[in-house]
């Protein structure tokens, strides 16, 4: 959901679009979305595997569906689902490709309800973030999260009135062939959803 809000909000600003593909249970499902709204938008649409980060980091995200906790992402066992410095390594990676494509900024869809469970999506880290890139690079590529110090619910405000189909997104952590309605991002989706007002076509595995 944020990540297309993004990019369908501030498609006129952006070149290129950037799945990782790093082994997690939800990559098979999310990606061809995210391929598909880039071809939607005429934005070019790249995948970068990183294929050790299922081998060398543990996170049960990484582990199955069967190893995803349930409930609230303010609960304390959501925080199995880190992947270690996931977005630090992502950023970095984007940063090197912004620059080699001459281009000068790097998005990222992080937002406020992230903060509680993962260090790498909270303002400091992402203001540590973007000096580095700027440091390390001739380009002096800066980092943008407008969506840092909002909700879920705040985003899919601004899906609601660019008139997005969150139905053509994907958030369960399971990766099942529905969501499973019961995870983290599943719950996080449905509040988000209902709390501004639009009517959930999502199918849950845990309906009825």
């Amino acid at each position: 959901m944020d990540s297309i809000t993004l990019l369908h909000e501030r498609h006129e600003e952006i070149a290129l679009g950037i799945s990782f593909d790093y082994g997690s249970n939800h990559n098979s499902r999310e990606i061809p979305f995210a391929r598909m709204h880039c071809q939607r938008l005429g934005i070019k649409h790249i995948v970068i595997p990183l294929d050790f980060m299922s081998v060398y980091f543990r996170s049960s995200l990484l582990d199955g569906a069967d190893a995803i906790p349930e409930g609230h992402y303010e609960d304390a066992n959501m925080k199995s689902t880190v992947v270690p410095f996931r977005n630090g390594i992502m950023l970095s990676i984007a940063c090197g490709i912004a620059e080699s494509n001459g281009l000068s900024r790097v998005f990222i869809a992080n937002h406020g309800g992230d903060h509680a469970i993962y260090p790498d999506c909270r303002s400091e880290f992402i203001k540590a973030m973007d000096a580095a890139m700027s440091a390390g690079t001739y380009a002096h590529i800066n980092i943008e999260a407008p969506y840092t110090e909002i909700t879920k619910t705040d985003i899919a405000l601004i899906g609601k009135a660019i008139g997005l189909d969150y139905t053509e997104t994907w958030s369960c952590y399971k990766g099942g062939n529905v969501h499973c309605g019961k995870c983290g991002t599943c719950v996080e989706r449905q509040e988000a959803l209902r709390n501004a007002g639009i009517e959930d076509k999502t199918e849950y595995s845990n309906e009825g």
